[in-house]
């Protein structure tokens, strides 16, 4: 089949940005390549956590060359930045969710490769062993904690009985918390309704056919709900349906409550690991890490335009309030 013309564009505006964004590696430098499959707020935190923990640790301007990519969302376009990533031949490969890490990994066997932001990284066959990755593959993993997300909504909806997940069923990581949702969720009582949404703009509807079916709406840490969040909250005020999510970021965006990681941390957590390889480590030596520490982010102003109060209880221990 040929590549449709919206595809062409797009693989030819990657590879002219990618042009521009990286210069000339000085003979002193090491080198750093780092590429996700999207940018929003989760993903760049983690971006912006490795480059403060790598300046933390004398990796600079002056010494160290860290170059950026974002595959706008599409597969093609992050296989084809990971062979041109691979032809630079740099230090370390990182790759900020499970499709990009996916291309970086098929695209070499030689150059070490970091991911973070993986949900599974065993699923995705990065690793062979959390423990003892073996090969050049190494990161960190953001299991989503769903049995801890489905006790919080139910502080929020103690009458929880069917609850809506929008998700991309094409995206490893969103499949892997769902499967993981849906085997909780049975011990609890809990009926998952999904609404499967292959691309952003499918956001929208497969939210709304959610309205008048679920008490409450969970976005997983997928790629593709969370570029289209305001889709989702927007369902969420019109429904009267309040929309929780396993992301912190998008409590500001309006969802009503998340427990989650701090991404910014876990961009933190994974520099740590690659200044292990930068300063000799192999990284198949490097046991895979999950991420630690949880906080609570609540939207006050966002509960009752989607009909419902925030429990005493919860106020008390939230991380943060967004007024």
């Amino acid at each position: 089949m040929k590549p449709s013309k919206t595809l062409k564009k797009l693989l030819a505006t990657a590879v002219a940005a990618s042009a521009l964004s990286v210069s000339a590696v000085q003979a002193d430098q090491l080198y750093v390549a780092t590429t996700a499959i999207v940018e929003h707020a989760a993903l760049d935190s983690v971006r912006d956590g490795i480059k403060e923990t790598l300046a933390e640790n004398g990796y600079t301007d002056q010494n160290l060359k860290f170059t950026y990519e974002s595959a706008q969302g599409n597969p093609a376009i992050a296989a084809q930045i990971a062979r041109k990533l691979v032809g630079e031949q740099p230090d370390v490969l990182v790759g900020i969710s499970t499709p990009s890490a996916q291309s970086l990994a098929s695209a070499t066997r030689d150059i070490p490769v970091v991911f973070s932001a993986v949900t599974d990284p065993l699923a995705a066959k990065l690793v062979r062993s959390l423990e003892a990755p073996g090969g050049n593959v190494t990161g960190l993993s953001d299991k989503t904690p769903v049995a801890q997300h489905l006790e919080m909504i139910k502080e929020f909806v103690p009458e929880l009985q069917r609850l809506g997940v929008p998700y991309n069923p094409g995206e490893p990581n969103a499949v892997a918390i769902v499967e993981i949702l849906k085997q909780e969720a049975a011990k609890q009582g809990i009926e998952i309704v999904e609404a499967p949404a292959p691309k952003s703009s499918d956001v929208m509807m497969a939210s709304q056919k959610l309205i008048g079916n679920v008490e409450a709406i969970y976005c997983p840490t997928d790629n593709t709900i969370l570029t289209a969040l305001e889709s989702v909250v927007k369902v969420g005020i019109d429904g009267r349906i309040p929309v929780f999510s396993g992301d912190t970021g998008s409590v500001k965006r309006g969802a009503v409550a998340a427990l989650g990681f701090d991404y910014y941390d876990i961009g933190r957590q994974t520099g740590d690991v690659i200044v292990r390889i930068l300063k000799g480590e192999k990284a198949g030596d490097i046991p895979v890490r999950v991420a630690t520490g949880s906080d609570l982010y609540v939207n006050a102003k966002m509960a009752p335009r989607m009909g419902i109060e925030i429990p005493p209880a919860v106020l008390e221990r939230a991380t943060k309030i967004i007024q």
